[in-house]
């Protein structure tokens, strides 16, 4: 069973960037695909991006296409999500999640936080001036 920590996230402005880490206990590399969620006060929680197992597909929500990208570092079995031109509607504290094998990100299905098996604690993204 993997275990996932976040960590990154931080006060910043409108406009601003952040890089949330997510890092798991063991391998994860042709094992697990890695999805980001998010959750604001009052909402709920909701799929931002994922990146497959094998590397070959990854996906994001359309609120942000274009201002977010979701990279891996298979030595360090650690996945990352670089945040730019953050918005308010940002603000959330952000998890990420764990699912054995590719089907749960790919182009079969959407990003599904219920079929996420392992998650982490969370961290909070705060946009705001």
């Amino acid at each position: 069973q993997v275990q996932l920590v976040e960590s990154g996230g931080d006060l910043v402005q409108p406009g601003g960037s952040l890089k949330l880490s997510c890092s798991a206990s063991g391998p994860i590399a042709g094992r697990y695909s890695i999805g980001w969620f998010r959750q604001a006060p009052g909402k709920e929680r909701e799929a931002v991006s994922c990146i497959s197992s094998s590397d070959d597909y990854i996906s994001y929500v359309d609120s942000v296409k274009g201002r977010f990208t979701i990279s891996k570092e298979n030595a360090k079995n650690t996945v990352y999500l670089q945040m730019n031109s953050l918005k308010p509607e940002d603000t959330a504290i952000y998890y990420c999640a764990a699912v054995w094998g590719d089907y749960y990100c790919s182009r079969y299905v959407g990003i599904e936080p219920n079929e996420y098996v392992h998650w982490g604690q969370g961290t909070q993204v705060t946009v705001s001036s």
